[in-house]
C-alpha cells in the first residue's frame, strides 16, 4: 500500500457553518484542481473536517445495498443472485471479496483525517481572515455584544474539537480494518521504505488506536447535547447560548471511548488473543467502564441549553419500547445513542425488505428461524410458537399472524395474502421489521428517516458484561467499578422485559453463553453477529450449520400449523476468520503486505 497521500481534496457539503446543521452527515466528495485557491477561504476548514466522516459505512447498505445480516445466521437473502452468497458459500477470495470497497473507503477516511490536520495547522489564521476578531469591551469591563469576536472564538473552539475528531475518526477506521483483516499498514505523515508502508501486526494497530483515543479523548467536545461550562477562556464565545446539538453525528468523548472499548473487547477475544492473556480482558473491562462512568458524569451535568436542562437516569429504563428506538429519527433524540450515522430520508430499506405481498416490496433480507427460536419465552408455551416471547422478537421480525403495515393477520399459508410459495416471497417464513418504517407508501414516493446506530449504550453494557466475566467472573467487582458482569447483563435484559427470567449461570463459561445469547437478540441486524462469531472463533461451528425457516399451512380447524425446515446450507472455512486482501492490493504493495493465511 502506498503511503503517499494522493493529491485529492476530500470536500463535503452540509456543514456550511461551524456551529452545526441538521443534515451534518449528508456528504459528498468533491475534487478541486489546486489547493492554492482553497487556502484563501477559512470556511473550507469545516468542509475538510466533514470529509473524514464521509467514508463511514451506513449499515443499511453494506452488501447488496442492504444489511450485512444475511452473511451470518441471522437472515437469508431472497434474491437468487447476490454478493452475500460469496460469504454463504465460503467463496471469499482475493478476487472475490464484496467488502473490499470498505478497505479502500476506510483508508480514504484516514487520508482525509491526515489531510485536514495538515491543512489546519494554521487554522486559526484562516479563521481570522477578513473578520474582526478583537474582543470589544464596555466601559464597565463587560463584553460588548458584537457578534464577530463571539463567532471567531466559537470557530476556534470548534476547530480544536475537529482536530481531535480527526484522530478519533482515524482510530475508528483502523478498528474496522483490523476487525476484518487483522494486521494492516499504519499511515503516518513521514516517508519510509520508498513510499510503501510496513504492515503492522494486529496488536500494534490496537495500541495505535488506543493511543489515538487516549491522546484526544479530552480534546473532543464532551457531549453535543450538553451545554459548555463557561471559563475565562471561552466567555467571549457566549457558550451559555451556543446550541450545537445538531452535531450529534460527530465524535464526542463518549463516542471516542466507545471506539476504544470495542477495540479492546475484540483484542481480548479468542481469535485475537490465542494465548488467553487475562490482562487483555481486564483492559477491555476498564475501557467499557470508562464509557459507563463518563456517561454517568454527562447525565449528572444535565442535557439542554440556556437553563432548560433535564437530568435523566443513566441506567437503561426497564421495559422500554425497543421497537420505537429504531424508528425514523428517534435515535437522534434518545439518550441511549452514542454515535449515529444519518442520511437523507428515503425508502430504500423498505423497498428492498418489505414483503413481496406489499406493493413495491422485494422481500430482501429475511430473518432466519435460527434467530427467531433464540428469543426466550416470557410465559407458557402454546400451539402458536410466537406467543409469549421476548418482546424484541416482535419488534425485529414479521412472522405469520403478525399485525403490521395495516394487515391484522399476515397470512403466509397457501393462497393467503402473503402466500410464501409465491415467487419472490420469503424463503424463511419471516420478514424484517426492525429499522423499517411501517405503512410506508412505496408506490407514491413515501419516505422516512433511517438512522444507523454505530454505538449505543446497550452494546457498551454487553461489552462490559463480557469483559468483566472473562476477567473476574459473573459476580466479582475487584476494581470497584460499581457494577458486576451480571448486573450489566440484567440491565439490558430488564430494559427489554422484566418478565424475562433472571440469569442464574454461576460459572464463567455458562455466563459467557448467556452474554453471547443476549448480544444475539439485543443487537440483531446491527452488524454485530457475524463479527462476534468470528472473534469468538464460533463461526466454524455456527456458520456451517443450515439456516432454518418455517413452513406455514392451515390446519383442519382453520388455524395455522407450523413445521420447521432447513432453508440453506452454509459454508465457512478456517481461512475466513480473516478477509483476504485483494490481489491487486498485495501485488501493488511491493512485498510489504502479506496475504492472510490460506488464501491463494
Amino acid at each position: 500500500m502506498r503511503k503517499k497521500i494522493r493529491n485529492i481534496v476530500l470536500l463535503s457539503v452540509g456543514m456550511s457553518s461551524l456551529c452545526g446543521c441538521d443534515d451534518f452527515l449528508n456528504t459528498r466528495l468533491d475534487v478541486y484542481d489546486t489547493i492554492d485557491r482553497l487556502e484563501t477561504r477559512y470556511s473550507t476548514l469545516s468542509n475538510f473536517a466533514n470529509a473524514y466522516y464521509s467514508p463511514m459505512q451506513y449499515g443499511f447498505t453494506t452488501i447488496d445495498g442492504n444489511f450485512f445480516a444475511a452473511a451470518s445466521d441471522e437472515a437469508v437473502q431472497t434474491s437468487p443472485v447476490s454478493d452475500v452468497s460469496y460469504f454463504n458459500k465460503g467463496l471469499i477470495s482475493p478476487d472475490a471479496n464484496p467488502l473490499s470497497y470498505l478497505y479502500e473507503n476506510y483508508y480514504e477516511g484516514i487520508r482525509a483525517a491526515h489531510f485536514f490536520l495538515n491543512y489546519a495547522k494554521n487554522g486559526e489564521d484562516f479563521l481570522a481572515l477578513n473578520r474582526d476578531t478583537a474582543t470589544v469591551y464596555n466601559p464597565d469591563g463587560t463584553v460588548y455584544s458584537t457578534d464577530n469576536p463571539r463567532a471567531y472564538k466559537r470557530d476556534v473552539i470548534n476547530l480544536n474539537w475537529q482536530r481531535a475528531e480527526a484522530r478519533i475518526a482515524e482510530a475508528f477506521y483502523y478498528s474496522e480494518l483490523i476487525k476484518m483483516y487483522g494486521g494492516v499498514p499504519i499511515v503516518t505523515n513521514g516517508e519510509d521504505n520508498g513510499g510503501f508502508l510496513r504492515q503492522a501486526t494486529y496488536d500494534e494497530v490496537v495500541e495505535h488506536i488506543v493511543a489515538l483515543i487516549d491522546e484526544n479523548k479530552n480534546s473532543v467536545n464532551l457531549d453535543w447535547r450538553v451545554q459548555l461550562d463557561e471559563t475565562a477562556d471561552n466567555k467571549v464565545a457566549d457558550v451559555a447560548n451556543w446550541n450545537f446539538r445538531d452535531n450529534t453525528g460527530r465524535f464526542d468523548r463518549t463516542a471516542a471511548l466507545a471506539v476504544k472499548a470495542r477495540t479492546l473487547l475484540y483484542a481480548a477475544s479468542p481469535r485475537n488473543n490465542p494465548e488467553q492473556d487475562i490482562t487483555k480482558w481486564e483492559r477491555a473491562a476498564e475501557a467499557a467502564h470508562e464509557v459507563i462512568s463518563t456517561r454517568k458524569y454527562i447525565f449528572e451535568k444535565g442535557f439542554g441549553f440556556s437553563g432548560a436542562k433535564t437530568y435523566p437516569n443513566p441506567a437503561m429504563p426497564a421495559d422500554r419500547d425497543y421497537s420505537a428506538y429504531f424508528q425514523g429519527n428517534n435515535p437522534a433524540g434518545d439518550t441511549e445513542s452514542i454515535f449515529l450515522i444519518r442520511k437523507e430520508a428515503g425508502s430504500t430499506p423498505e423497498r428492498l425488505n418489505y414483503p413481496i405481498g406489499t406493493r413495491g416490496g422485494n422481500s430482501g433480507i429475511t430473518p432466519s428461524h435460527n434467530l427467531v427460536e433464540s428469543y426466550e419465552y416470557t410465559g407458557p408455551q402454546t400451539a402458536n410458537p410466537y406467543d409469549n416471547r421476548d418482546p424484541r422478537m416482535a419488534a425485529t421480525v414479521v412472522y405469520n399472524g403478525s399485525a403490521w403495515n395495516g394487515v391484522q393477520d399476515l397470512d403466509q399459508s397457501p393462497s393467503g395474502a402473503y402466500d410464501m410459495t409465491v415467487k419472490g416471497a420469503t424463503k424463511t417464513g419471516y420478514y424484517l421489521k426492525k429499522f423499517l418504517a411501517p405503512n410506508l407508501n412505496l408506490i407514491e414516493g413515501g419516505s422516512s428517516d433511517h438512522v444507523w446506530p454505530v454505538f449505543r449504550y446497550a452494546e457498551i453494557l454487553l461489552n462490559y458484561a463480557e469483559a468483566m466475566n472473562e476477567a473476574y467472573g459473573p459476580d466479582s467487582d475487584p476494581k470497584g467499578y460499581g457494577m458486576t458482569a451480571r448486573q450489566a447483563l440484567m440491565e439490558v435484559r430488564n430494559s427489554a422485559s422484566t418478565r424475562l427470567p433472571a440469569i442464574t449461570a454461576s460459572s464463567t463459561e455458562d455466563f459467557r453463553n448467556a452474554v453471547k445469547h443476549e448480544r444475539r437478540v439485543e443487537l440483531a441486524f446491527e452488524d454485530h453477529r457475524y463479527w462476534d462469531l468470528v472473534r469468538w472463533l464460533d463461526a466454524e461451528d455456527v456458520l456451517n450449520r443450515p439456516v432454518k425457516g418455517v413452513i406455514v399451512r392451515r390446519n383442519s380447524i382453520g388455524g395455522y400449523a407450523y413445521s420447521f425446515v432447513n432453508v440453506e446450507n452454509r459454508v465457512f472455512h478456517r481461512r475466513n476468520y480473516y478477509l483476504p486482501f485483494t490481489r491487486n492490493e498485495v501485488t501493488n504493495s511491493n512485498g510489504t503486505l502479506t496475504q492472510n493465511p490460506e488464501y491463494n
